[in-house]
């Protein structure tokens, strides 16, 4: 049974943005990735609402996720391939960085995992696009034009290392409620789009 690393921020937990909640595992992005591979898989959810790639947040502790990976890594080895999705978190108005800042803290991240994981053997995938409902929650005009941005460097950064590489944006599109999160129908259009991707790298 492979096991399988799934790292990232509210959109791995699975929160809901119609009632501040966490969808259910016939929801969930992991869940229904973890039902596909049944017993090929076992997928470590580590989902964490509010993190970013290496940032750490002046209102909420414990969001920084490249501080964060060694514990994580150490209690779930071994760990045979990983799934990488943050950045949406390192977009809101209050860390004023750039798609470059973002991917060189998703690279400080992969690094880590690196140690652990082959550089073959990881999905990275780059968040969805902002859209304007997340002006409501800590974004601003700038957080949406960066968001856009992240597409192309996250892609250079899985070549640099030969990892694999999907854009979360050309399968899903972000809740109307409040521009940053998935539905539920987003969270089975990301789980059909990663299956085949993981199949590839051998799982």
């Amino acid at each position: 049974m492979k096991r399988i690393l799934a790292y990232g921020d509210s959109n791995t937990w699975g929160f809901d943005p119609e009632n501040f909640d966490r969808y259910s595992d016939e929801i969930r992005w992991t869940a229904l990735l973890q039902k596909a591979l049944g017993n090929d898989a076992l997928i470590l959810g580590e989902g964490l609402n509010g993190r970013t790639t290496a940032f750490d947040d002046p209102e909420c502790g414990g969001r920084n996720g490249c501080t964060a990976l060694p514990a994580i890594l150490e209690a779930d080895r071994p760990i045979d391939m990983a799934i990488v999705m943050l950045g949406t978190n390192d977009c809101k108005s209050v860390f004023k960085a750039s798609a470059e800042d973002i991917t060189a803290g998703m690279e400080l991240c992969l690094k880590k995992i690196f140690d652990y994981v082959s550089p073959r053997k990881v999905l990275l995938i780059c968040p969805f696009y902002l859209e304007e409902a997340a002006l409501n929650f800590g974004n601003d005009e700038r957080s949406l034009a960066v968001s856009r941005e992240l597409e192309p460097a996250y892609k250079e950064l899985a070549d640099k290392y030969g990892s694999a590489f999907l854009a979360a944006s050309d399968v899903v599109n972000a809740s109307s409620v409040d521009g940053q999160h998935l539905t539920a129908e987003g969270h089975r259009a990301l789980c059909e789009a990663v299956l085949p991707i993981l199949v590839s790298m051998g799982v």
